[in-house]
């Protein structure tokens, strides 16, 4: 099973190498951060000689998981450098001048050679995996080198090949993990189902991070003129599947309502398309300061960056994704205290089942169920004010993951005789 995996990576890998020559974008970018990682990492390595924590991030979603990981961690053992590796362009190009990093670089291809060629160039004394990236040759090179190995915010779910019959070769690469921060007690039951014992639940350090957000939001100006005293619903990383569902509705809703609309991706095209099947008048943020917004009911957002601090002047929050394979980040709203809607496909999401249940949070399929859930809110004051605060509390008490993190840490460290000021080749 091992080959096949080696085989699927360099098929993988000449994929992507078509794809760049042909012109896709996405792995044009991907092709020429790998070709950098090695030069970037000699001249790092040239400038420090210092311990070195690697955090590798799938892509933007994953960062945010372990960005507050990454700053109590430089906080407490400062002595460390900070590198961080993404797979993906979409986190690697948002976050490459993260500045609480020494080192921002795209994980290379997951070839033998290439990740024990990376963790040789690196020399990290400490990794941590956020989530799922489970690389089986970088696990390999890693527990070859007796690293320390850590999963942030895991999640294991019992369809994964670790469970099944004829996974041994995938149970193997878990025995490079030193501990396992898991979102949930599930989790940690499968674990201990295939006699992995070193874990412990910590939950999701994005209850952390939305909280960080939360406190540090920046006002907007024209976003506040916009809403004045009216309420507001903001749809945030819309699909055009998402669109489908929610156009209708706001073409037909006749009530008092503004609404803000922050597209997944920026394109002229589709903002374009949106646009013209939007009944209600509509300007761009880009707009703003040349024409009068104040009889406009929808506002298009068509920058990156702003729709975490958008989110506090919600009143309703519409989450996009899961009309297609995957839900954005509906903690990022929750947080404010709106009612959360988002699409039917959340199976890989607990977060959206966990608001579900609370009653904070409604999946919807289609404009009919949309409406419905909506109206029920929006007509009556007391169920808004009963989400907002019953949703705010419990966000805040989902909080602390991160610190349950350091305080293993250090536990695991006073067991080895290890200090901040002096770290460890490993803990």
């Amino acid at each position: 099973m091992k080959v096949a995996y080696d085989i699927s990576i360099h098929v993988y890998n000449w994929l992507i190498r078509i794809a760049a020559l042909s012109g896709n974008k996405k792995a044009k970018l991907i092709q020429k951060g790998r070709n950098e990682t090695f030069s970037k990492i000699a001249a790092f390595k040239k400038t420090t000689s210092n311990a070195v924590a690697l955090f590798h991030c799938a892509s933007l979603g994953e960062f945010e998981q372990a960005r507050p990981v990454i700053e109590a961690f430089k906080k407490n053992y400062p002595a460390y450098k900070i590198a961080v590796s993404f797979f993906s362009p979409s986190g690697y190009e948002i976050r490459k001048n993260y500045s609480e990093a020494d080192l921002v670089i795209y994980l290379p291809a997951d070839t033998k050679k290439s990740a024990q060629t990376f963790i040789h160039e690196l020399a990290p004394d400490m990794v941590f995996i956020v989530k799922y990236e489970f690389w089986l040759n970088l696990l390999d090179a890693i527990e070859a080198k007796n690293i320390s190995l850590f999963l942030i915010s895991g999640r294991f779910r019992e369809n994964l090949l670790f469970f099944k019959k004829g996974g041994h070769f995938m149970r193997q690469r878990l025995k490079a993990f030193t501990h396992f921060f898991l979102q949930d007690n599930a989790s940690g039951e499968l674990l201990t189902s295939i006699n992995f014992t070193n874990w412990s639940v910590s939950g999701d350090t994005r209850f952390d991070r939305v909280q960080q957000t939360a406190s540090k939001t920046i006002q907007i100006p024209e976003v506040e003129a916009f809403k004045a005293q009216s309420p507001l619903l903001v749809i945030g990383s819309g699909w055009d599947k998402d669109m489908d569902v929610l156009i209708p509705f706001m073409n037909a809703f006749e009530k008092e309502l503004k609404i803000i609309y922050a597209p997944h991706e920026i394109h002229d095209a589709e903002i374009k398309k949106i646009e013209a099947k939007v009944q209600k008048k509509s300007i761009r943020f880009s707009k703003l300061k040349e024409q009068a917004h104040t009889a406009a009911d929808v506002l298009i957002i068509d920058n990156i960056g702003m729709l975490s601090s958008i989110y506090a002047y919600a009143d309703y929050a519409y989450v996009g994704g899961a009309f297609g394979s995957g839900l954005h980040n509906i903690l990022e709203p929750a947080v404010f205290g709106p009612a959360v809607f988002f699409g039917p496909h959340h199976k890989k999401f607990p977060e959206a089942y966990w608001l579900i249940s609370l009653g904070y949070g409604f999946s919807i399929s289609t404009t009919e169920e949309f409406t419905k859930h909506f109206e029920m809110i929006y007509t009556s004051e007391e169920l808004r004010h009963s989400i907002k605060k019953g949703l705010q509390s419990t966000m805040l008490q989902a909080c602390g993951a991160t610190d349950h993190i350091m305080h293993t840490l250090s536990v695991l460290a006073d067991k080895q005789a290890v200090s901040a000021a002096s770290p460890p080749a490993s803990i």
